[in-house]
């Protein structure tokens, strides 16, 4: 029985001649509590939801927390000039819990029953590999603010509705293997991988950057997420003669990666994707986290009017945070600022919530100065990813903040 039926019937379960005002009054109570939401006066026009599954829970909820932060910052700003359309933005969350499975039913949900115009993804590939088929199929469009897997993009859908503000592992992979060689010094670096696609993604991205900067590869290793002593992998590595380490994992394992090589007494360069930086690394990793370089694609050190407003924003909006060395996770935040309002951008150029219209409006953006860089334009039907490895900075921890490498 629908709504709809269950009103008539709460008002005619009896024959019409036995009505009563007190029947009708109970149906007419119902029926507004049930569609209210639904309703707005002309004086409150429908908000537009958009969606976010993400880690908001677990060994990665600060990821999911700083993505909160920069979508949440966005929104205020779109909705104080107007919000988009003459509707007001609002953001409806789902927790992956890091679990591909959960995050496929946090995404059906968010498109069949929270009618999002678009969603956006977190910090795990894998989940957003999952994701990806689910976009195409129901026109929906998604735009990863975190997860840097190469075919979350790149995943020949044609119309593709899969856009993404972040890192993309192929050019981390060259940022990565340039830090090692021209920075750290390093002839013969060996590979720590998670083993997940996204780990594979990066061998694959890591193995073609070392052969075109001339060095190579010494080994490369991987470990579970819930693996707890890293050093048989780490001693091979050493036996074979590795000079440095390039990590590539999120921040509970990549913690037992340092613990791991502290116990061996090894004092070999780490440099490491941005994974470490959703989750507490510093703390689970001890004293030896400061010394791990790992690229990022913004600092809020960086000295610039929008950076400078938008610290003022998270200020106002989240107390805790006093300055930028306050900021967790300052890449999910950025990016999801950005990406925000590159969606706000689109929605608005495309006249409509509709996703084939938002898809086709992202694919011809005009040029856009974010808190990032100047977009000119930020995707293009030939590239939905909206940043280069130019983008890129190194970073480290330095007493719990994320500081820029000197």
């Amino acid at each position: 029985m629908t709504k709809w039926e269950l009103i008539i019937a709460m008002v005619f379960s009896t024959p019409f001649r036995r009505l009563t005002t007190a029947s009708i009054s109970r149906a007419l109570a119902f029926a507004a509590l049930t569609f209210a939401p639904h309703f707005t006066s002309a004086a409150e026009p429908a908000s537009i939801p958009v969606g976010l599954v993400a880690a908001l829970s677990g060994q990665s909820a600060a990821s999911g927390e700083a993505i909160t932060r920069g979508l949440a910052v966005a929104i205020d700003e779109i909705n104080q000039a107007g919000g988009v359309l003459g509707r007001p933005l609002t953001l409806v969350r789902r927790d992956d819990e890091s679990n591909p499975g959960k995050g496929i039913a946090a995404a059906r949900e968010l498109i069949s029953r929270e009618h999002v115009a678009a969603f956006f993804g977190g910090i795990d590939t894998p989940v957003s590999v999952a994701l990806v088929p689910i976009a195409n199929k129901e026109k929906t469009p998604f735009i990863g603010v975190w997860a840097a897997g190469t075919a979350i993009t790149r995943n020949g859908a044609n119309p593709n509705y899969v856009f993404r503000v972040s890192a993309v592992d192929v050019l981390v992979d060259q940022r990565l293997m340039r830090y090692t060689v021209t920075i750290a010094k390093a002839q013969r670096p060996g590979l720590m991988l998670i083993d997940n696609p996204w780990g594979e993604s990066n061998r694959a991205g890591l193995e073609a950057a070392a052969k075109a900067a001339g060095v190579s590869v010494t080994g490369a290793e991987s470990f579970e997420s819930g693996d707890t002593d890293m050093t048989p992998q780490l001693t091979r590595l050493k036996m074979a003669g590795a000079d440095a380490i390039i990590l590539v994992g999120n921040a509970a394992p990549a913690a037992e990666v340092i613990r791991s090589l502290d116990r061996m007494g090894w004092a070999v360069p780490v440099i490491s994707h941005w994974g470490i930086s959703g989750g507490r690394f510093p703390e689970l990793a001890g004293p030896s986290a400061e010394k791990v370089a790992f690229i990022q694609t913004y600092s809020f050190f960086k000295s610039s009017a929008r950076g400078e407003a938008v610290l003022a924003a998270l200020e106002k909006k989240y107390p805790a945070i006093k300055g930028a060395e306050d900021i967790i996770a300052p890449v999910g935040t950025a990016d999801a600022y950005d990406a925000m309002h590159l969606l706000a951008l689109a929605i608005a150029k495309a006249g409509s919530t509709e996703g084939p219209a938002i898809q086709a409006a992202l694919e011809a953006l005009p040029p856009y100065d974010g808190l990032i860089k100047r977009y000119a334009p930020a995707f293009t039907a030939a590239n939905h990813d909206a940043l280069g490895a130019d983008d890129y900075i190194m970073v480290h921890f330095a007493e719990n903040k994320i500081v820029p490498v000197q």
